[in-house]
């Protein structure tokens, strides 16, 4: 495994967690957007992750050499569907129903910020690894002095 395999490994997890954080600030930004471009309440987008694909032969290749993992990629941004909007009671809104209740997207600041603290510490875990592989290549070129 090469110094640059590990730079780029890591470079992927701060990429995948940049964009992650891009959502959830999304996500905050649109807690209180009764109506998208649709006519619809805002619904919390998530970020999927799975790792890099990789050629059958660098499977072997790594599988040989002991060496695991390619890096991360993101699949795919996914709205919630599945979580219900909150409904509030204010006749008086433009977006409100029949009933007077004004559907609110299904974004919970609570669990936002906590998901944004999760993907902050993991951007600094890979940016750690990032300048320790750094380090030891540095420290490599060295040897010959």
């Amino acid at each position: 495994m090469s110094a640059f395999s590990g730079m780029n490994i890591s470079a992927s997890g701060m990429s995948a967690q940049r964009l992650r954080m891009d959502v959830i600030s999304q996500n905050i930004a649109n807690v209180n957007t009764t109506r998208d471009k649709n006519g619809e309440a805002y619904r919390r987008k998530a970020v999927v992750f799975s790792e890099k694909n990789t050629t059958p032969f660098q499977e072997v290749f790594m599988k040989t050499a002991g060496l695991a993992g390619n890096g991360v990629k993101v699949t795919k941004i996914i709205e919630d569907d599945i979580s219900d909007l909150r409904k509030v009671y204010d006749p008086t809104h433009p977006d409100a129903d029949e009933e007077g209740y004004v559907s609110y997207p299904n974004v919970n600041i609570v669990q936002e910020m906590t998901d944004l603290i999760d993907a902050t510490r993991s951007y600094e875990a890979n940016v750690t690894a990032f300048n320790a592989t750094k380090n030891m290549a540095l420290k490599g070129l060295e040897v010959g002095k």
